[in-house]
């Protein structure tokens, strides 16, 4: 089979590829500082997330950070990869204005990404819960 016949519907390229959103991520170092400092927390198997409810903007703003304690570069690119896609299936991007810093522990190296993916879900509708009282 020729390399132009092996490329059928499901090859990368004539699929869409599913983005993050630049709007939908902590850049800025302030950011993460002040989510870090001013917001609460949420303790989670794999993971503990910051979070802080915006006053101005709109929508979901999340940011991953990954210290050198939990492995080389490779280890800690594959938790952010591995974060990054479970963050943009289960979060909403239109939610309330929130702000949201997601420290993971070693074990999401080795963890089942279905577990996780349920971890993030839960962990975000514990941030609407905290919205909804407020």
């Amino acid at each position: 089979m020729s390399g132009l016949a092996a490329k059928g519907a499901n090859s990368p390229s004539s699929q869409k590829r599913a983005v993050f959103p630049r709007s939908a991520r902590l850049l800025r170092h302030s950011d993460f500082e002040r989510v870090y400092k001013l917001g609460r927390r949420h303790f989670a198997a794999h993971m503990t997330l910051f979070y802080l409810s915006r006053e101005h903007g709109k929508g979901l703003r999340v940011g991953f950070t990954v210290g050198r304690n939990l492995g080389g570069a490779v280890e800690r690119n594959f938790m952010k990869r591995r974060l990054r896609e479970a963050v943009r299936l289960q979060a909403q991007f239109d939610a309330g204005p929130f702000d949201v810093v997601i420290n993971p522990k070693k074990s999401l190296l080795h963890a089942d990404f279905a577990e996780l993916r349920n971890e993030v879900g839960r962990a975000f509708e514990v941030i609407r819960g905290s919205a909804a009282k407020q």
